[in-house]
């Protein structure tokens, strides 16, 4: 590890479990106070009593980041509540995959609603505190990571609307990279491939059993493979900014 994060303050999105949970923790590992957002209190209550356990410093704040008030007022309760925002991993999003042709469209309505709008949202409602934090942080950086996929650089039949919310994140990204960079505000994707997660259990039935089967017989990634990666763009020194990480589990083709 390059550097550590003691004295700056982290906030997670989609922390109930699985990615997020994890990056939390490793963010926290690496010396962050760690704000964790979701819908889930429970889970983020216990979240939070593991993070304090083992010596770190995290606050638990319910929101739903599709909802932009909610958004905006998590990103101000974990300044309010730690003092200062340096990092942000904008991690909440759902895949919701099956042919477009007779499609649920309250499903697209959902995708949109989180992995775009809500994305958006956190981001906006960050940026000042962000480039705040690069001014006068004890690292004099600050990082916005956002989660995007495979599925943000490769159309496939039946992803059409999951392709469409992860290629636009991956364009929102590259633009506001270009704006930021004289901030000294670092801006980062991250592409995770398949990764052993409860994502998939939010498929309708008959889709989750086509994704399994596409898989099946790969070792997949685990969550803490991407908060190791998240880590690792948050502790490279101020004058290298890691742009994009792209991570398939060694067997998957595409």
């Amino acid at each position: 590890m390059a550097d550590r994060l003691d004295g700056t303050v982290a906030l997670v999105t989609g922390a109930s479990s699985g990615i997020g949970e994890a990056a939390a923790k490793s963010l926290a590992e690496a010396g962050a106070a760690v704000a964790v957002v979701a819908r889930r209190k429970d889970r983020l209550d216990s979240l939070v009593s593991e993070i304090e356990g083992a010596g770190g410093r995290a606050l638990a704040i319910e929101a739903d980041v599709a909802d932009q008030q909610q958004a905006i007022d998590a990103v101000e309760k974990a300044v309010a509540g730690l003092g200062r925002l340096d990092t942000v991993f904008n991690n909440a999003g759902v895949m919701l995959l099956g042919p477009v042709e007779g499609a649920p469209t309250e499903e697209w309505d959902r995708m949109v609603d989180i992995n775009i709008k809500g994305l958006l949202y956190v981001a906006h409602a960050a940026l000042p505190h962000l480039i705040k934090a690069a001014g006068d942080g004890p690292r004099h950086v600050a990082d916005l990571i956002n989660t995007s996929s495979v599925a943000g650089r490769r159309a496939r039949v039946g992803s059409g609307v999951y392709n469409m919310t992860k290629f636009g994140v991956g364009a929102f990204s590259e633009s506001l990279r270009q704006e930021m960079s004289s901030k000294h505000v670092r801006i980062s994707l991250v592409e995770p491939g398949a990764v052993d997660t409860e994502l998939q259990s939010h498929l309708r039935e008959e889709i989750r059993e086509a994704a399994m089967q596409r898989f099946a017989g790969i070792d997949m990634l685990q969550a803490e493979d991407i908060a190791d990666a998240v880590t690792y763009i948050t502790t490279r020194p101020r004058h290298v900014a890691v742009n994009e990480i792209l991570i398939r589990p060694t067997q998957q083709e595409g």
